[in-house]
């Protein structure tokens, strides 16, 4: 049993790097203007990855908890699939929220 949950923390470090990767494409592909790009494609991803480890991060300076934690990792985790729709990857944004569900649960049910 230790070995999946420690599996599923691994699934949930990538759906965090998936969190960045969509953000950032949907960045870089739905802007026509380069300044815009390069803003959304890497500055949206970096000012979530600094939420992200300022707040929410097992070893973060200012975590978080209760309410205002799963708040936030609600916002910033629907930033991903929101990006993905909105990139026109249905696909993608299906995959990733029905993936993101499923871990939820399980972090929940194993007490993670």
């Amino acid at each position: 049993m230790e070995v999946l949950k420690v599996l599923n923390l691994g699934v949930r470090f990538l759906l965090e790097l998936c969190m960045l990767a969509a953000v950032a494409f949907w960045g870089f592909k739905t802007q026509n203007n380069w300044l815009l790009k390069i803003l959304l494609g890497i500055g949206l991803p970096v000012l979530i990855a600094v939420l992200w480890g300022t707040f929410l991060a097992p070893k973060a300076t200012h975590r978080l908890s209760g309410v205002p934690f799963y708040a936030l990792e609600l916002i910033l985790f629907s930033t991903g699939a929101f990006s993905l729709f909105a990139a026109g990857a249905s696909t993608l944004g299906w995959v990733y929220t029905i993936t993101l569900i499923i871990n939820a649960i399980i972090l929940i049910v194993w007490k993670q």
